[in-house]
């Protein structure tokens, strides 16, 4: 990495970002061709298509030596090396795209020694841009042209003071039966739950419907923690950079594990905060129990 400029690779990803803004921007849902992968809610559509196209050969054409995966390219077994890779996800949230729903974005993240180093996040509907690099903070973006703002937002964040004041991000994915499906619904019923019934009662679960504005989100202290199982690298990739600039901590989304892997897809981010973040970790966890969420590559 020390011969790769980062603040560079982070300038032409910023500006890749915005482009692909216009072109989501540019597209009208109702006309769009979809399909689908998995199953009716794992959709793809021509626009994720055309913008990783434009993406990946912009970023090949000034940045030859950098590998890259996407989303749309991705084939089974691919994995990430070593070597700086741009690890991205065209339109994520294209659920939301597709209903016309202001909630996507572009997710560009490069990851070197298979850990992220650049993280661009673009939602081109509120023209709102999150950016870090790793070892240089992390920043937001209100309107294009505007001042950034660093991360946290707050300029005192408050103490994580445990699950029953905590605002938390859950995602119901795109896998709606099996083992990971009943842990996860098992989970939402206890964190939303009172006391009473042995529940975490949370402030409430919100579900933005795209993984790396869940983590930019948590990045800027907006929400207290996010919990995911089934995502890939190029949902989090970006938004883990940025979360980590932010002095907020990633940890598996299953039990015992502070130190997961990029291509882990079990994931529970935590805010910065001057106190309380291993505390949260270790509560949630103690919410999931001795199960774990299998997504095995």
């Amino acid at each position: 990495m020390a011969d790769l400029d980062l603040q560079a690779v982070h300038d032409e990803m910023v500006a890749v970002a915005y482009e692909a803004g216009r072109m989501i921007l540019a597209a009208n849902p109702a006309d769009i061709d979809t399909g689908t992968k998995l199953n009716s809610v794992d959709i793809v559509t021509e626009v994720d298509k055309g913008v990783e196209k434009m993406v990946s050969t912009r970023l090949a054409a000034a940045l030859p030596s950098v590998a890259f995966m996407g989303e749309e390219t991705y084939k089974p077994g691919m994995r990430l090396g070593p070597e700086p890779t741009f690890v991205v996800d065209p339109i994520d949230g294209t659920v939301n795209f597709v209903h016309s729903l202001p909630g996507a974005c572009i997710s560009l993240g490069l990851a070197v020694d298979r850990a992220p180093a650049v993280g661009v996040i673009y939602n081109p509907w509120q023209d709102l841009l999150f950016t870090a690099i790793k070892g240089r903070g992390a920043y937001m973006t209100r309107l294009k042209g505007t001042p950034p703002q660093k991360l946290p937002l707050a300029k005192a964040p408050r103490p994580l003071e445990g699950l029953g004041t905590a605002l938390v991000a859950v995602e119901w994915g795109s896998g709606r039966d099996g083992p990971n499906f009943e842990l996860k619904t098992d989970v939402f019923k206890k964190l939303a739950g009172s006391r009473d019934i042995g529940g975490s009662m949370v402030h409430s679960l919100r579900s933005m419907g795209s993984a790396a504005l869940n983590l930019a989100a948590v990045a800027a202290g907006q929400l207290d923690a996010y919990w995911e199982g089934g995502c890939w690298a190029w949902d989090v990739c970006a938004g883990w950079c940025i979360l980590d600039e932010a002095g907020g901590r990633m940890a598996s989304g299953n039990p015992g594990d502070w130190h997961p892997a990029l291509e882990g897809r079990v994931y529970l981010a935590v805010r910065g905060a001057p106190s309380g973040q291993g505390e949260l970790i270790e509560e949630f966890w103690g919410v999931i129990g001795d199960r774990k969420m299998d997504y095995s590559l």
